[in-house]
């Protein structure tokens, strides 16, 4: 899970077809989903046609036709991998747009008067392909990315990847034939299709994501979206300062995350580790945001004995520390996925979330003796405003067991199989 958190709320509304909705002077009209998180796509299809009908991919399938000549038009939606059609409808003029905004491989097929007039199935070789992440979240975007890069093997596009700016200095240079940019600096309208990745809460419909991301994973959401193999894959990080940062051996932690259920809640537990990692001769180097975190009467601190290397720093700083160190210890939490991408062991302690949200690792701590995995529970709905939200047990003696019931004994236990644990240097 990302540092901060901001996961896209999906409105709903309703739908026409099966796969579709129009409006014009024989269609349905009909709402869209709340894409907030985004930039809005340019507000007229960006590809023409022929006698002035306007396509493209970039909310779905959108398609714009003028007044027809010939009496009605009659358009079709089909979704040439499964063979489906998905939407059949006739107007005089107007819109026909998918219902499904995620990738599908459209077919457009138009007829007036029994006569073909317009056929176009999706290819986005050498074509501008948008892809939208959201702006704020670090491991997020370290799972998503890749699938991105997946996207632009498989179709040959002329792939933009939108993102905020202090995540761009991390791959922009490991991925010199993709462009990156921050919404502000977005042109809609010279793109042929785009897609948005996000976490979409409530999409009972299923119009943003084939599969709900509580059930495939957070980063595995990003492959059903985009219609890639959803095989985990790290991303390639740029750290243009390669040198290690301290001689002696060390260990990286970070303690802090977004809401209370995401922290290791035992009351002594990273204390005791600390000492435990020093014990055996590391250096213990906290590099958290922020060294202290929480709220009202809760507040988290940075644990006794590890240095202070928190702060506002470059995230090519952090790479850096965690690409030299033995080890990291972290939390579902975005430095978690940024030590996965440079390569680094990850011991990750969590309870709130089931192992199959995160990137596979050898080193996962979660006790399944107590209430766990509320996260990829389809039947609640994490709320982004709680900082202590427990949706089993709040306000109960059972809150945060997930992680406050993760014993010191169990990680030790998970950090003497990393290999060449308490090893000579």
């Amino acid at each position: 899970m990302a540092e901060t958190d901001t996961d896209v709320e999906n409105s709903g509304g309703s739908t026409a077809g099966a796969g579709a909705s129009g409006s014009g002077s024989s269609g349905n009209a009909t709402s869209s989903p709340e894409k907030a998180a985004f930039r809005p796509p340019a507000a007229a299809p960006t590809q023409a046609g022929p006698h002035g009908i306007r396509f493209d991919f970039n909310d779905g399938c959108r398609v714009v036709l003028p007044k027809c000549a010939k009496g009605e038009w009659k358009v079709r939606l089909a979704d040439t991998e499964t063979g489906n059609g998905l939407f059949e409808t006739t107007l005089t003029a107007g819109t026909v747009a998918s219902s499904k905004k995620y990738y599908v491989p459209f077919s457009i097929e138009i007829d007036a008067d029994g006569e073909r007039i317009f056929e176009h199935r999706f290819n986005a070789r050498d074509r501008d392909v948008l892809i939208e992440f959201p702006v704020g979240t670090l491991g997020d975007i370290i799972g998503w990315f890749p699938y991105a890069v997946k996207f632009q093997r498989l179709h040959g596009c002329r792939l933009t990847c939108s993102m905020g700016a202090l995540l761009i200095p991390l791959f922009r240079a490991c991925y010199p034939d993709i462009t990156f940019v921050t919404p502000e600096e977005l042109k809609p309208e010279q793109f042929y299709a785009t897609y948005r990745i996000g976490l979409f809460f409530g999409d009972e419909a299923h119009v943003n994501q084939p599969a709900d991301f509580q059930l495939v994973g957070l980063h595995r959401t990003a492959g059903y979206i985009l219609g890639v193999d959803p095989v985990e894959e790290p991303p390639r990080i740029d750290v243009p300062d390669s040198a290690r940062p301290i001689a002696e051996r060390y260990v990286c932690i970070a303690v802090q995350s977004s809401t209370q259920c995401k922290y290791w809640n035992h009351p002594s537990g990273w204390r005791e580790i600390v000492q435990f990692l020093k014990q055996h001769g590391y250096r213990v180097v906290c590099i958290d945001q922020k060294a202290t975190h929480g709220t009202g009467m809760v507040w988290n601190h940075i644990p006794h004995g590890a240095e202070d290397e928190t702060g506002d720093r470059p995230l090519a700083e952090r790479a850096r520390w965690l690409k030299h160190a033995d080890f990291f210890i972290g939390l579902s939490s975005g430095l978690s996925w940024l030590a996965w991408a440079v390569g680094t062991p990850v011991v990750m302690i969590s309870g709130f979330t089931h192992p199959v949200n995160e990137f596979a690792t050898p080193y996962r701590v979660i006790n399944f003796h107590t209430c766990n995995s509320c996260w990829n529970d389809v039947r609640v709905r994490f709320d982004h405003k709680d900082f202590l939200w427990c949706p089993r047990h709040a306000g109960t003696p059972r809150q945060f067991e997930c992680t406050r019931l993760v014993t010191t004994e169990q990680v030790r236990q998970t950090i003497r199989r990393i290999p060449g644990f308490g090893a000579a240097p």
